[in-house]
């Protein structure tokens, strides 16, 4: 039995094949053409010497296409890279130098930027363009279609294996990116539904998910808003793949282009990535009536969702449930909660832990309920980082005889046994002793009417070692009055969490998936330290 992410989707192709795979603005395409068009793709990467343990760029937006090359990856037994399309040349330099790619898959818009490149990557072999609109000089690729058009649909590729490798390199917002090495059975165990989210029951075998969606008369539709470049909505659209339901993009995200593909797929499920986009969306759908009638289920992960964000989903769509899910690169998935109508809480996420998910002290020793400590996973979790040993040996920690993967999340043990993401252990603020948790005073600053977005960091402080100091984007239509919000934050938070210093800014920095850059807003702090313009 081999537990492969190409096998995975060949047994839906096979079981589905005229339901309606992927969605892109009008576009469609059913399994069997996803199939026959992801087989061509491969032939031609083959072509060009990609093999067993190859690693293929993917340097893109949203598309079909873009989900058509990872597929393909996994057919040759090769890997997928993920390129962040915001990198500027020397981020991209390193990327592309440190992940030794043997071809690219590149949105035309993005591919002189490649290009220029390219003289200082000799072991790149080829590059495919995708068709954007864009006009772009396409230099030395070649068209997608072109490929498609002269290369065979059969599914003539040899046996693939459990142990064949997956990797996803990190966002690099709190510093360089990352290569996180999984085997596929492992991380369809963790994240592609190999083992039941909501029962943490492991499914039987690799048909287990075409046999579930064979048994329903149409699949599931799901929309995942953020860059197929990012993990969260790599791990929506292929476990969507692997059991036959329908996965619909928009190229980049807009909040009322998102709305219209709600209403015309009918989407069952909105995958969304926190309040970055959670919060725009919603705002938007107050702005005209669209009919999201279809919608189940409002699913939230890799990013805060605050409560009150969440009560507004609930009053707009009272019959959707909202889900929140925890997890990072170096775990999977390792946890989940439910939400309803004034459930939601002022900390969070709040979650039901995942299977073999627990916290562990500074002695890696499981802690005690009320307790804060570091969240580990154990069971199937990934091999370690690529070429960096160093990192790898500090990302393992032995618990009672058994391996887990601890990246650095902290976390609280509650007395039910659920347990509080507290945020990234190097992201937390020591002020005088006490630590403070970014994403708890970033919530209570978005309760205020005033706010629509903040970070917190921790800045310098003569006495007390670090200060806590929030960069705050205002509404566009609001005059924020900092002494106002200085009062809501004392009735929010206890007096040490309250930030001591604001910085205003038009934007705040997030990644394309809508992760919060530290990165960003400590060097737009410093900045204004540097000009000697506190708040």
């Amino acid at each position: 039995m081999a537990l492969n992410l190409a096998d995975l989707f060949e047994h839906a192709a096979d079981t589905f094949p005229d339901r309606i795979a992927v969605a892109c603005g009008d576009q469609t395409v059913t399994y069997q053409q996803f199939d026959e068009r992801s087989n061509k793709l491969a032939h031609h990467l083959a072509g060009l010497g990609v093999g067993l343990g190859d690693h293929v760029g993917l340097y893109a937006r949203n598309s079909i296409e873009a989900l058509e090359m990872i597929v393909a990856c996994y057919k040759l037994r090769a890997m997928m890279i993920n390129i962040n399309y915001r990198y500027l040349e020397n981020e991209l330099r390193y990327l592309l130098s440190e992940a030794e790619l043997k071809a690219a898959v590149v949105d035309r818009q993005f591919a002189p930027r490649l290009a220029s490149l390219l003289p200082d990557l000799p072991g790149i072999a080829g590059t495919v363009v995708i068709e954007d609109g864009s006009g772009a000089d396409s230099g030395q690729g070649v068209r997608y279609e072109q490929v498609l058009a002269g290369q065979s649909g059969a599914r003539d590729f040899g046996p693939r294996r459990s142990d064949d490798h997956y990797m996803l390199y990190t966002g690099g917002t709190t510093g360089q990116p990352k290569g996180v090495i999984w085997r596929h059975e492992d991380v369809w165990r963790t994240l592609g539904g190999g083992i039941d989210f909501v029962t943490g029951e492991p499914l039987a075998d690799e048909w287990e998910q075409s046999r579930r969606g064979a048994a329903a008369p149409a699949g599931m539709v799901r929309l995942c808003t953020a860059p197929l470049i990012h993990g969260s909505t790599q791990w929506g659209a292929l476990p969507a793949l692997f059991g036959g339901d329908t996965v619909v993009f928009v190229p980049q995200f807009d909040p009322h282009e998102v709305w219209r593909r709600v209403q015309q797929y009918k989407v069952n499920v909105l995958l969304i990535t926190g309040d970055a986009m959670g919060r725009p969306l919603i705002e938007a759908l107050k702005q005209h009536d669209y009919d999201v009638s279809s919608l189940v289920s409002i699913s939230s992960n890799a990013a805060l969702f605050s409560p009150v964000v969440k009560e507004e989903y609930l009053a707009a769509i009272p019959g959707a449930v909202i889900t929140d899910a925890i997890g990072a690169s170096e775990t999977g998935f390792t946890g989940l909660s439910f939400v309803s109508a004034g459930s939601a809480r002022k900390e969070g996420p709040r979650v039901t832990p995942g299977p073999s998910t627990i916290v562990i002290d500074d002695d890696n020793r499981p802690v005690k309920p009320g307790q804060v400590g570091r969240l580990a996973r154990g069971g199937y979790i990934p091999l370690g980082y690529y070429k960096d040993p160093v990192k790898t040996a500090t990302l393992f920690a032995e618990v009672d005889g058994a391996r887990y993967s601890v990246p650095g999340d902290l976390a609280r043990l509650e007395e039910d046994g659920t347990i509080t993401l507290l945020g990234r252990g190097n992201t937390c603020v020591n002020t005088g002793g006490e630590k403070v948790f970014p994403e708890e005073v970033e919530g209570a600053l978005k309760r205020h009417p005033d706010i629509y977005d903040a970070l917190v960091i921790g800045v310098p402080d003569e006495r007390m070692g670090q200060r806590v100091a929030a960069v705050l984007q205002p509404r566009a239509d609001r005059d924020l009055d900092l002494a106002d919000l200085d009062r809501h934050m004392r009735a929010e938070l206890s007096g040490y969490k309250v930030p001591r210093s604001y910085w205003l800014a038009e934007q705040i920095g997030r990644s394309p998936s809508g992760k919060p850059d530290y990165g960003w807003a400590r060097r737009y702090a410093d900045e204004h330290l540097a000009q000697g313009q506190p708040a």
